[in-house]
């Protein structure tokens, strides 16, 4: 069974990825899609990588109790965790779900009320019509969102451990500034671009094979979130392992 739908999903894409009829009409599909998916989710973005950088620099500063460790350790492992972890990943996850389950409705819904058989006879190519400007979309926004996500959580982090004096603001900033491998910011946006293309292509898939009515395309929206988030924790994985 996971084979089929692995086959299926791969046979999508080729014909998604398939020379456009219009391109006139793929970018503006496009920009379209890109505001949906980009600035639609900025202020969502925003406010979970804040708190998040806030708590997690409460959190370290709560394990990191000891005379023996500067408190500038405190930036440095915060900045790490949310280039390399936090701001991708949980990023992606939020997006999955917002983004994801919008995507697998949309499709799922022309899906049942025939609107892509009609595209079809009408000699379109439905696949690329519906998902080509919605990935190229996920692969140019999901890494400025990470972007702005990182920027948020080490942002809220100052302003968190200023609140609650876990850690004055000049050995925060210390700590950010001590020690930066830019090659942090490369894995993250490898890691932005894959989940780009994942948040975008699977729930584009489960919506397109939906069969049925309301109720179906409800539950293809559910599965492709699951789904969708364990790809996304899968491929995290992988590329840490092969870039760390």
């Amino acid at each position: 069974m996971i084979f089929h739908h692995f086959g299926q999903y791969v046979l999508l894409l080729k014909k998604v990825f398939k020379r456009p009829e219009s391109t006139k009409v793929y970018t503006k599909e496009l920009f379209h899609e890109m505001n949906e998916i980009g600035f639609g989710s900025v202020g969502l973005i925003a406010v979970i990588s804040t708190f998040i950088g806030a708590v997690m620099t409460l959190q370290i500063a709560f394990q990191l109790v000891s005379d023996l460790i500067p408190p500038a350790v405190i930036g440095q492992i915060n900045r790490d965790s949310n280039i390399l972890e936090l701001g991708p990943t949980i990023s992606a996850l939020v997006l999955m779900g917002k983004v994801g389950s919008s995507i697998s409705s949309q499709i799922g819904s022309m899906r049942v009320t025939e609107q892509i058989d009609a595209l079809e006879i009408m000699g379109i190519n439905a696949p690329g019509y519906l998902i080509l400007p919605k990935v190229l979309a996920g692969l140019a926004m999901v890494p400025v969102l990470v972007i702005i996500a990182i920027f948020c959580a080490i942002t809220g982090g100052l302003v968190g451990g200023t609140l609650s004096g876990a850690v004055a603001p000049s050995d925060y900033i210390q700590g950010i500034q001590g020690g930066f491998n830019g090659f942090t910011i490369v894995v993250a946006l490898v890691k932005a671009c894959i989940f780009g293309f994942v948040i975008t292509s699977v729930p584009a898939y489960m919506g397109f094979f939906v069969r049925g009515g309301a109720l179906e395309v409800g539950q293809a929206g559910t599965k492709a979130v699951v789904v969708g988030c364990i790809s996304i924790l899968a491929t995290d994985y992988i590329i840490t392992a092969l870039m760390l």
